[in-house]
């Protein structure tokens, strides 16, 4: 529920207001702007009629939002989110290019592709410490020395570094460590993981499950919002059709939708949807083109030697070749592409 103040309400009808709701066990968020006073209910407005509220002196208009995911619609919050990342803003026009190996390997590898990325204009490492496998004999990561190896690579570099999480007892870890917390497709309906993220304060990047809806994708986002934690960013990584030519199919409408939706930033992963780097560049071009924040891409300087993912990863010089690109196409789409 939203509710748009009279301009000459007073500090003790606005006082009234917030004690009315938060008396019936509402959250009360102020998303105010200008000279408009607004305020947002979440919780189960059920239990209030319109007619009450309206008798509120200072009330001037109720406005009951339809769709399930409060905090993560744009009706309750309707300029776009800019999530800074040590420097780095996620949003509000800006084209983020997140960069790095699915798997960290070992040391020279990671460093390796940490510095090519940086030197073409990444703005984020990205990098595989555990791996969630749909078998159980494949690589499954390093774990906590691949995190450090990845730290490593952030100390090189200066780069924020992202990476997944698998399970709530490594959040105190990645809390302390990691720059965004990435919580994969397999997680993204982990709901005791999404309630415990929403209870800390650091950036989110919540990927779209393999076959969720566009409203299953934003609840699972707003289990982390009602948390208290409002730095997420969606990224829409493929989904499971009836189609076996790539590894998935990449939702490109989904950014548009989120766009009309929610006020979240989203991203796109061209490497996990198509799953062949033949198609890395051009799915790249064509998310900044339909208005994505950014992509997050996978670049190893040895694919075929790759312990996971190999064959959807660019190599550096090909990865050089598409940055030139983007930042040519970016203006003309109306995005910047921060150096």
């Amino acid at each position: 529920m939203i509710i748009r103040m009279k301009q000459n309400i007073t500090k003790k009808e606005y006082e009234n207001i917030v004690k009315y709701f938060k008396d019936r066990d509402l959250e009360v968020k102020d998303a105010s702007s200008g000279d408009v006073i607004v305020v947002g209910i979440i919780g189960d407005t059920t239990k209030t009629m319109d007619s009450d509220v309206y008798a509120l002196p200072g009330v001037d208009t109720i406005t009951r939002i339809q769709v399930p995911y409060k905090k993560a619609s744009k009706t309750f919050h309707p300029e776009p989110t800019v999530i800074d990342v040590c420097g780095v803003k996620i949003g509000g026009g800006n084209f983020t290019v997140m960069a790095g190996p699915c798997s960290v390997e070992n040391h020279d590898q990671i460093v390796s592709v940490a510095n090519s990325v940086k030197q073409s204009g990444a703005h984020i490492l990205r990098g595989g410490a555990y791996k969630p496998r749909t078998s159980p004999y494949a690589f499954q990561g390093l774990e906590l020395e691949g995190l450090d190896l990845l730290m490593e690579a952030r100390e090189e570099t200066r780069l924020p570094i992202i990476t997944e999480i698998q399970s709530e007892d490594l959040i105190e870890r990645f809390v302390k460590d990691v720059d965004i917390i990435q919580v994969g497709a397999r997680n993204m309906q982990n709901f005791h993981l999404l309630k415990a993220l929403g209870k800390i304060d650091k950036p989110i990047l919540l990927k779209r499950g393999l076959s969720s809806t566009i409203e299953e994708w934003l609840m699972a986002a707003e289990y982390i919002l009602a948390g208290g934690n409002d730095k997420v960013i969606l990224c829409e990584r493929g989904i499971r059709t009836f189609e076996k030519y790539t590894r998935n199919t990449l939702d490109l409408s989904a950014v548009l939708a989120v766009k009309e939706l929610s006020h979240l930033p989203v991203i796109v992963d061209p490497s996990h949807a198509a799953g062949k780097w033949s198609m890395v560049e051009d799915l790249s071009k064509a998310a900044l083109a339909v208005g994505a924040d950014g992509i997050i891409v996978e670049v190893h300087n040895n694919p075929e030697c790759a312990l996971c993912d190999g064959a959807q990863s660019l190599k550096p010089e090909r990865f050089d070749n598409m940055m030139k690109q983007l930042k040519l196409i970016a203006p003309i789409v109306g995005k910047k592409i921060e150096e």
